[in-house]
């Protein structure tokens, strides 16, 4: 009766698993071998505190997971010991916090990962990691918005310096 209730645990493993890899934004996978246990502390906290949640994982169960969640090209970066970073609201903050991690620590490598349903090799997560931030490029787009209006208020002012200045 033990091997039913093991099976059992283990498929609900696999459920929360493939719900996790669905409702992420971005997931990233990676090879944490060779961290001590305070550097993964210290990658843990970072990616918590970015609302990030980092589990170690069996790769037998999460190849189980990718099939359900329909994510099977995921499969071939499962080898090793792996550690998967599920977001699932910010897209860039994942790769940003791994792929900064893994610069300083050598010892991590990113193998790949799923962003928005998509799975991605190494390349793109580091192409995503190199983005800024969400708020950067918000405020990027706010000084894009903004510079006709400041263009024109600077034009209308010389104008009027150059009417007053005649006069």
């Amino acid at each position: 009766m033990a091997n039913a209730k093991v099976i059992e645990a283990k498929q609900q493993e696999v459920q929360v698993i493939a719900e996790k890899l669905r409702g992420s934004v971005t997931t990233v996978v990676a090879d944490y071998r060779g961290l001590n246990v305070s550097q993964v502390t210290e990658l843990r906290k970072q990616l918590r505190e970015a609302g990030i949640e980092f589990q170690v994982l069996k790769n037998t169960l999460v190849r189980r997971a990718t099939a359900e969640a329909e994510l099977s090209e995921l499969d071939q970066v499962l080898s090793g010991p792996t550690a998967i970073a599920f977001s699932p609201e910010d897209a860039v903050a994942p790769a940003k916090i791994l792929n900064d991690f893994a610069k300083k620590n050598d010892a991590l490598e990113i193998k790949g990962g799923v962003v928005e349903g998509r799975v991605v090799d190494v390349a793109q997560i580091k192409a995503l990691a190199e983005l800024p931030s969400r708020e950067g490029l918000l405020s990027m787009l706010l000084s894009v918005l903004q510079a006709p209006v400041r263009n024109f208020a600077l034009a209308v002012k010389a104008v009027a310096e150059k009417q007053e200045a005649e006069a």
